[in-house]
């Protein structure tokens, strides 16, 4: 493998503990990585409403992929791109989560917004990602089942009882490919480090993808190594050991 020269990271479940917070040591090794000459970057779920109280914690200044690459920036105040759900789909998917009492919520530029503040003035936004949550593991299976009918959009999940709906063909991998261009950077000098199966496409691409010991086993499977888990300091055990070769 070439050297690590971009550095993704996932937030929840991975760069934050079990309590929403940056763990000292995480913070510590990410800014040395930086300080290295790595850019590195949030690759995550969450959009820019949630993500900028991180910021302030780890102040990286360069790009990130959000909305599981539906945004992606090149600092927190250059948009890149941005990749719509279809209105059509968006009342679709949202019908599909009321028949079955679930819980919903939806990124757009305006908003997040969740089931409890929804309304039909709504549906005349631009959304970019959408989700649900079930606590019932067979409810949410058939959820996704019946949101994959659709041929126009990509599903992954975030966690086991809930799934993350983005554009086709939009996904954390493809919002980094987009960086890496941008930087003249190849994949295969990219380390990502994830905790479930939104982090799979960008796992199975980059350089080195590191699933965290917290994560979905099949996560583990696909990735080129584990590390320490989110309440353990994976991240930063990851960063001294593959960028520092600190044993």
């Amino acid at each position: 493998m070439k050297k690590i020269k971009l550095l993704a990271l996932d937030l929840d479940g991975t760069v934050l503990n079990d309590e929403g917070k940056v763990p000292a040591e995480n913070r510590e090794w990410i800014l040395k990585a930086v300080d290295a000459g790595v850019t590195v970057m949030f690759s995550t779920g969450r959009g820019m409403q949630t993500v900028t109280g991180i910021l302030s914690e780890i102040p990286l200044v360069g790009p990130m992929v959000l909305l599981n690459g539906a945004e992606v920036w090149g600092g927190k105040d250059e948009l890149v791109e941005r990749h719509y759900l279809d209105a059509d789909e968006i009342r679709r998917l949202h019908s599909i989560a009321h028949q079955a009492d679930a819980h919903f919520w939806g990124y757009c530029e305006e908003s997040l917004t969740g089931k409890a503040d929804w309304t039909e003035e709504m549906f005349g936004r631009s959304w970019m990602k959408f989700g649900m949550y079930h606590k019932d593991n067979d409810v949410i299976e058939e959820l996704r089942r019946l949101a994959a009918e659709s041929d126009t959009i990509e599903i992954s999940r975030s966690a086991a009882i809930n799934m993350e709906i983005s554009p086709k063909g939009i996904s954390k991998e493809s919002g980094v490919r987009t960086i890496c261009t941008r930087l003249g950077i190849g994949m295969d000098e990219v380390m990502a480090i994830g905790d479930n199966l939104n982090d799979y496409r960008l796992i199975k691409a980059a350089g080195l993808g590191v699933a965290m010991g917290n994560g979905d086993d099949e996560l583990k499977a696909a990735a080129d190594a584990v590390t320490e888990t989110n309440n353990n300091a994976g991240v930063a055990k990851a960063i001294q050991r593959y960028i520092f070769e600190v044993a």
